[in-house]
C-alpha cells in the first residue's frame, strides 16, 4: 500500500527542495502563554492585545511611536565606544562592542534624535537593551549630555526613555562618571525651565535609576516594568527576606511615591505632550 504523502495522483507530494519552513517572527508568545501574529502586534504598539503584556523595544519602534510620521533626525549617530581600560574578561571588551554592533545594527546602548511630535520640537534618548544589556558606559553618558545640551540650545523640552541593566562594568570608573555627568547636565536643563520627561521601561535599573531615570520633572513608566537599583534576588540575599509581591514593578514604585503615573504605550505620545504642556502651563490640546 503506497502511503498517502508519496500518492502522485492526489496531487498532494511535495518535492524536498520545494518545502518551506514557517518563517521565524511570524508569531510572538507573551510570558502569559498569549500568542499574536507579530504584524498585529506592531500595529497594537507592540502591546499582547490579550494580556496587555507590553513586549520589550527599543529605540527604532518608540521613535516610530512618539516622532510625527517617523521623521527625526538623529544626533551623534556615529558615535561608539572605545576600550580604553583594555578590559577582558571570558573576551576582550573590544570584541564585545564589535560583535554588538554587528548584531544590532547599532553604535552604542543609546540613540538620541530631534524630531516633531504632536506638530512640537522634541528631543529624545531612547536606550536599547539589546546592546550589551543596555549598560551605561561613557558613549551612552556623552550622547545624554549632548542631546541635553541641543535641547537647551534649541529651548526644546527632552525626553529620556530608559531601559538599562545599569552601569558598564567593562569602562568601570569611567561607566559610573556617567551618573554624575548626566545628573549635572539635567540640573542645567531645569535652570533653563525646559521641561524633562523620564519614561522608565523594562527593566530599568543599577545606574541609571540612580541618576537620570529618576530626575524627571515628571516620572512615568510602562505597565509592569521593573524599576530598582539592584535587582530582585539581590536585594532578597542582602536582606535575608521575603518580598513582598510586586516588588519592584511600576505599580509598586507608583505605590511608593516614587513614579508620578503609568501610561500604557498606545497613550503614550499623547500623554508625553500632555504633561509638557501642563509643565509649560500652555492650554490643554482636544
Amino acid at each position: 500500500m503506497t502511503a498517502w504523502f508519496k500518492r502522485k495522483e492526489k496531487g498532494i507530494q511535495t518535492a524536498t527542495e520545494q518545502k518551506k519552513d514557517t518563517p521565524r517572527g511570524l508569531w510572538y508568545k507573551s510570558p502569559t502563554g498569549k500568542i499574536v501574529e507579530s504584524e498585529e502586534l506592531a500595529k497594537n504598539f507592540y502591546v499582547s492585545p490579550e494580556d496587555d503584556y507590553h513586549v520589550r523595544i527599543g529605540s527604532k519602534e518608540y521613535f516610530e511611536i512618539l516622532f510625527d510620521d517617523n521623521k527625526f533626525t538623529e544626533l551623534d549617530p556615529k558615535l561608539s565606544s572605545k576600550d580604553p581600560l583594555r578590559f577582558e574578561d571570558t573576551k576582550k571588551y573590544s570584541d564585545r562592542l564589535k560583535a554588538a554592533q554587528k548584531k544590532t545594527g547599532l553604535k552604542d546602548a543609546v540613540r538620541t534624535a530631534i524630531g516633531k511630535s504632536m506638530g512640537k520640537d522634541l528631543v529624545v534618548a531612547c536606550m536599547d537593551f539589546s546592546f550589551i544589556g543596555g549598560s551605561m558606559g561613557s558613549v551612552v553618558g556623552e550622547k545624554i549630555a549632548r542631546a541635553i545640551d541641543h535641547a537647551i540650545k534649541k529651548n526644546i523640552p527632552f525626553v529620556m526613555i530608559s531601559k538599562s541593566g545599569g552601569a558598564r562594568m567593562m569602562e568601570a570608573a569611567l561607566s559610573l562618571m556617567q551618573l554624575a555627568k548626566t545628573s549635572a547636565k539635567l540640573a542645567q536643563l531645569a535652570e533653563a525651565g525646559i521641561p524633562y520627561i523620564s519614561l522608565c521601561t523594562d527593566p530599568t535599573t543599577g545606574g541609571t535609576t540612580a541618576s537620570y531615570a529618576m530626575l524627571g520633572d515628571i516620572n512615568i513608566s510602562e505597565p509592569g516594568a521593573l524599576i530598582g537599583f539592584a535587582g530582585p534576588r539581590v536585594v532578597k540575599e542582602a536582606t535575608g527576606k521575603e518580598l513582598p509581591p510586586g516588588f519592584q514593578t511600576a505599580e509598586f514604585v507608583q505605590e511608593h511615591g516614587f513614579l508620578d503615573f503609568i501610561v500604557h504605550r498606545r497613550d503614550l505620545k499623547k500623554n508625553i505632550n500632555l504633561y509638557i504642556d501642563l509643565i509649560q502651563n500652555k492650554p490643554i490640546r482636544k
